[in-house]
């Protein structure tokens, strides 16, 4: 079998990768005993291409045909579910658990606390005034996403709420006592909620309205633990990935000669090479990031001068 690298937010809160798209396509890698190293891309953390799974040539980035987990799927490198496709508790499941609970996630890491764990996943490595400015752009937009405006920001926030605790009431009832959620067999839902559960106990702060759902279905909680010592600290040398200090651009690598190439002389100009690359690619993302903070602040002082406009008009009339 070919080994695959696979490209995600960085380690942090205990986790090999602490970024809600990345851990579950790593735990799916686990599931499937597919051989893959884990490398991280510092230099463009909010790229909806991350995660992606490289080899050789091949590449799938999680922006494409549904994430990497279904690409996977489609190019027969691993699939978990052949004979649960058919199954309509099987796919309402995976609704429950791609929207309520993925929802919820994303509600509490952008919106729901105070950013503190976003911040970390995504924006630690870049200057402070950007990684902020970052983080309020996202948030921004999760908003929008969600449809949370000023009027309806509480109905939007208790309807996340409960619709996360039925999910996971629904989970639990499904589980019981087996290790895994479908037939006692795995699948890829126990590769999302695993990577949803373990970065809602691991990363979210304890205050956190979302992880005290979680914490009252106790069989949840020990699957998700169990699952973590199995496939995250057993070190088991052919399915442990090696963690890369070194960020991985985000285009496809040229060919298999970077993992072919290991001899004690050549990494240390590879190393130096990808250093002065990273730097070099920084200094671009840091200068079109401020770019894009000035047109934003722009954007925005502009709109609110036209409202300050319309107001004065009503206020002659």
């Amino acid at each position: 079998m070919e080994d695959y690298t696979l490209v995600a937010r960085k380690s942090c809160f205990g986790l090999p990768t602490a970024c809600p798209s990345c851990l579950p396509v790593y735990f799916y890698l686990k599931l499937t005993n597919v051989p893959f190293r884990l490398d991280f891309n510092l230099t463009y953390p909010d790229s909806d291409k991350i995660p992606y799974i490289e080899s050789g040539e091949y590449v799938a980035y999680n922006n494409e045909k549904g994430g990497i987990i279904e690409r996977l799927k489609q190019d027969r490198i691993a699939d978990l579910e052949t004979e649960f496709h058919s199954i309509p508790e099987w796919i309402s499941t995976k609704a429950m658990i791609s929207s309520w609970v993925s929802d919820a996630l994303t509600y509490e890491l952008w919106v729901g606390t105070h950013g503190n764990s976003a911040k970390e996943i995504y924006y630690s490595d870049l200057p402070w005034p950007i990684g902020n400015i970052l983080y309020y752009k996202k948030s921004y937009t999760v908003k929008q996403q969600l449809g949370i405006t000023n009027d309806n920001a509480e109905k939007i926030e208790e309807q996340t709420y409960r619709r996360a605790s039925l999910a996971f009431g629904a989970l639990s009832s499904r589980l019981e006592e087996h290790k895994f959620l479908f037939e006692d067999r795995p699948s890829s839902l126990d590769a999302v909620f695993l990577g949803q559960a373990l970065v809602i106990l691991q990363a979210l702060p304890e205050t956190s309205v979302l992880r005290s759902k979680l914490l009252e279905h106790e069989n949840l909680v020990k699957y998700a633990d169990r699952l973590k010592v199995e496939f995250m600290d057993a070190g088991s040398s052919s399915s442990v990935p090696n963690f890369h200090a070194n960020p991985s651009s985000a285009a496809p690598r040229r060919g298999p000669s970077n993992s072919s190439s290991k001899s004690k002389s050549k990494p240390k100009r590879e190393k130096t090479k990808e250093e002065k690359s990273f730097k070099s690619r920084a200094r671009y993302f840091i200068i079109a990031q401020l770019v894009s903070v000035v047109l934003f602040v722009t954007l925005l002082s502009r709109v609110d001068e036209a409202d300050a406009e319309v107001d004065d008009d009503d206020g002659y009339e």
